[in-house]
């Protein structure tokens, strides 16, 4: 049997490398999380020397104007942990995946899974696939897979054949006894 697919620790990564990039920028920075800031250099070495990806910084500086909701020239810790939680709560797009999916250092297979069938994991067509709708979609498969191999076991096992009709275990039945009662 498959094993089903659950989106929860593809959502973790993606939060957990947001939130850590926050808090090392914001220790960096004492006037904030500014789009300049997230453009110095220092941002990146910050990153990179605490083993933190750099790509999830580039993912709050594109994003930067729709993460600052009070429009105050910073990303706050409330901003930042609305966009989690928005993440969490309402879903993926698939360009957020590609731009936090792979940064996430976590197996690629989860991912690569999940953007290779996005159109069909989202089934309300919303552009976002959540947590809900990837574990709805690992049954399906898992559900889909056992029927395909129902399908081929049938084949196998000809349930065409009458009971009346001698099968291949019958025989081997058949003859295991009567070589014992020849014993």
């Amino acid at each position: 049997m498959s094993r089903l697919i659950d989106g929860t620790s593809l959502f973790t990564a993606m939060n957990s490398g947001l939130s850590n990039t926050y808090s090392i920028l914001a220790s960096q920075f004492s006037d904030g999380i500014t789009l300049a800031n997230l453009a110095n250099k220092d941002a990146n070495t910050a990153l990179t020397s605490n083993g933190l990806n750099t790509n999830f910084k580039s993912y709050l500086q594109a994003n930067f104007n729709s993460i600052d909701k009070d429009h105050d020239g910073k990303i706050s810790s409330n901003e930042l942990q609305d966009l989690t939680s928005s993440l969490s709560r309402n879903g993926m797009t698939l360009e957020q995946l590609y731009q936090l999916g792979t940064s996430t250092g976590m197996s690629s297979s989860l991912l690569d899974t999940v953007v290779s069938h996005f159109n069909e994991i989202d089934k309300n067509k919303d552009g976002k696939v959540t947590n809900e709708e990837i574990q709805a979609y690992g049954v399906d498969s898992s559900v889909e897979k056992l029927r395909k191999n129902d399908r081929t076991m049938s084949t196998y096992y000809d349930t065409s054949v009458s009971s009346s009709d001698s099968s291949l275990l019958d025989y081997k039945y058949l003859s295991d006894s009567s070589t014992s009662s020849d014993d």
